[in-house]
């Protein structure tokens, strides 16, 4: 633990000593600090990012050119720099980014009065810390590999510590051995500590910031904007063969209630018991995994028959969860893709039907007419797809911005928009026709994954549709979007929109990086299934199978306790056995030693093996060179770079015919 002495009392102030820590070593700690704190600078504010590089170039120009460190005044100035930076940007200094981003910065002025071993620690230590602080933003496959290695680049530093002569390649070997030892361990905790619900890293207010994906409104733009992100919404395995992609509706939010230019979900729909629904046809089972939205809303095929226990089904058929889901969320589903939603509710009815006061005189107009002249609401509602299907319409991602009467104008103006658009315009026309008509939000359609043959659904596959009230029928699904654009159904966003709209790795025109995508999504969802995965209900299933039946705290920390120290019993047997294990050469040396302590020249233990051949050679004239021979070629082997077996044999028959 000496190899950084401290700092000597008489040292000028602020001066260090490059023999603390040699220029490579420091280096290599840099390297180490960096890796740790990479992430955390690319999604910080810019000015932690420019304040972590001065500090670094700043002691690296430091121990090159063996300058004085910066006095205390100067430390204390750029402390209190930091503390109002971390203030002025966050508003306080408790929280998952401004303590994240304090700590970093802490670590970069650490640097600057590094003088002395203790220091060295407090850094290393330190940059563990941070590597650690990777975990609460992100637990992804990436994120796992380049902590290790940021652990292996530290690690190696405490290495090079106790041995600073050593070569940084050699130190890193160690350093790799070390982690490969403590690897055992590390699966034992892994599989055996007690899980906990709930996300393991995160911090409770932070943990679901930065998510994408549904929200709780919806008015022109909402739905389109989704378009442009092939971020993954949920990934769902069928039990057999998966249904027809026009068959995939992934019902998320209803919507009640519209002011004109937003739908919102408006209280009725989340109130009482669902309603009875007729299951038609053959069932659909399949299991889904969700990504954290941080809302309630759980996805799943029209029309679910069964879903997680502990969430419930609303009178408008979705499904919620008890609390906002932060992390991923892994269920089985069952859903009917035949089904007759025949509720008779006349609230429903009323709030269905409800529109503002003022607005969109066009379409009202419009909808009056067909009531008028058309013989009931099932006649209203075909006339309404004909509109649709020969209006001239045209479905687009990037659609007109709309004014003060965003129905109308996209009714008989611009005839361009996104699903949303649809959606909601075919729903207003419903309403003013006296038909009551709800706006629908969720996914539809998926891409199979050929690699895992998962159905992958991204954020672009975000869809919206009409739900009207027929006497006869119930509730009805409406896609007009269908009508206008039927391949964005039948084959996907992809398919209906040009290729230079669509994210570059949604794009047909380019396989490879498809074919890249798919195997890394791949590998991504076995380690989101088996490893993000691992939940208290999993470890639990382990543990029945290992024979223990329903495991507590108790039963597992006692044993991971005993699984823990039986292999660090092995493990110290092991070592003990190599430790009391004879290298053949010194085996060879010492029977040679004992031969003649016999004759009565024994070696002294204070006395190397070229000292007592050149004495025994004084000794025994007549055998000076076999004694000489002997003794150099021990040495030799011994400590040099490897044991060569043949000249390992010529010291074992050396010695055999050594006779004084």
């Amino acid at each position: 633990m000496n190899a950084i002495p401290p700092a000597p009392s008489q040292r000028s102030a602020g001066r260090t000593e490059n023999s603390t820590l040699p220029l490579a070593h420091l280096m290599l700690m840099l390297a180490g600090l960096a890796l740790a704190a990479a992430p955390h600078v690319a999604r910080a504010a810019w000015w932690m990012g420019v304040g972590m590089a001065a500090a670094f170039l700043w002691r690296l120009y430091i121990a090159w050119k063996d300058k004085a460190l910066p006095s205390r005044l100067i430390l204390v100035a750029m402390a209190a720099v930091a503390l109002t930076g971390v203030f002025l940007t966050f508003r306080t200094f408790i929280g998952r980014d401004a303590g994240v981003t304090l700590l970093t910065m802490l670590l970069a002025l650490k640097l600057m009065e590094m003088r002395a071993a203790r220091d060295v620690f407090v850094l290393i230590f330190g940059g563990y810390f941070v590597a650690l602080t990777n975990f609460f933003y992100s637990q992804t496959i990436m994120t796992g590999v380049l902590s290790l290695l940021t652990v292996l680049t530290l690690t190696s530093c405490l290495v090079s510590i106790q041995a600073p002569q050593r070569h940084i390649r050699a130190n890193l070997r160690t350093a790799g051995i070390l982690l490969a030892q403590a690897g055992p361990v590390m699966l034992l905790l892994f599989f055996l500590f007690p899980r906990v619900q709930g996300p393991l890293w995160g911090v409770p207010q932070d943990s679901a910031s930065g998510v994408t994906g549904l929200s709780d409104s919806m008015s022109p733009g909402t739905l389109s904007r989704l378009g442009q992100s092939d971020a993954i919404a949920f990934r769902v395995k069928f039990s057999g063969a998966p249904p027809q992609r026009g068959q995939m509706y992934w019902r998320g939010p209803v919507f009640w209630t519209f002011d004109g230019v937003t739908w919102r979900p408006g209280a009725l729909g989340l109130r009482g018991a669902p309603a009875t629904v007729e299951l038609l046809g053959e069932p659909i089972d399949y299991e889904v995994t969700l990504e954290a939205h941080d809302r309630q809303w759980i996805f799943g095929l029209e029309m679910p028959s069964r879903f997680p226990r502990n969430a419930r089904m609303t009178p408008d058929f979705q499904l919620l969860s008890p609390l906002p889901i932060r992390t991923r969320l892994r269920y089985d589903m069952r859903s009917y893709a035949s089904y007759r939603a025949a509720t008779d509710n006349p609230d429903e009815q009323r709030a269905a039907v409800a529109l503002p006061r003022l607005g969109n005189p066009r379409a009202r107009g419009l909808a009056e007419e067909w009531r008028r002249n058309l013989p009931g609401d099932e006649a209203i509602m075909r006339q309404a797809i004909d509109y649709f299907r020969n209006g001239g319409f045209s479905y687009t991602l990037q659609p007109p911005l709309l004014d003060r009467n965003p129905v109308d104008e996209f009714l008989f103006d611009t005839k361009q928009g996104f699903c949303e658009h649809f959606a909601s315009s075919f729903t207003y026309l419903m309403r003013a026709a006296g038909i009551p008509a709800r706006v629908v939000t969720g996914y539809q359609g998926g891409e199979i994954n050929p690699v895992d043959q998962y159905l992958e659904v991204r954020q672009a596959d975000a869809h919206a549709w009409s739900e009207v009230w027929l006497k006869d029928r119930g509730w009805t699904r409406v896609d007009p979007t269908a009508v206008v654009s039927p391949v964005r159904v039948d084959g996907g966003l992809s398919a209906a929109v040009p290729q230079n709209a669509l994210p570059l790795l949604m794009r047909e025109n380019f396989s490879w990086l498809r074919s890249w995508r798919n195997n890394w999504n791949a590998l991504t969802n076995q380690w989101n299934q088996w490893v993000l995965g691992y939940t208290p209900d999993r470890q639990r299933d382990l543990m029945s199978r290992l024979g223990v039946g329903q495991p507590d705290w108790g039963t597992l920390a006692h044993l991971l306790f005993w699984s823990v120290a039986s292999v660090i019993g092995l493990t110290a047997l092991w070592m003990l056995w190599r430790v009391r294990r004879k290298d053949p050469v010194q085996a060879i040396w010492e029977k040679f030693c004992a031969r003649m302590a016999r004759r009565g020249l024994p070696r002294q233990p204070d006395e190397g093996p070229l000292d007592y051949g050149s004495r025994l050679a004084a000794s025994l004239p007549q055998q000076a060179d076999g004694a000489r021979t002997i003794a150099t070629l021990y040495a030799d082997l011994r400590y040099g770079p490897n044991h060569p077996k043949e000249q390992v044999a010529l010291l074992r028959r050396l010695v055999a015919d050594f006779q004084p």
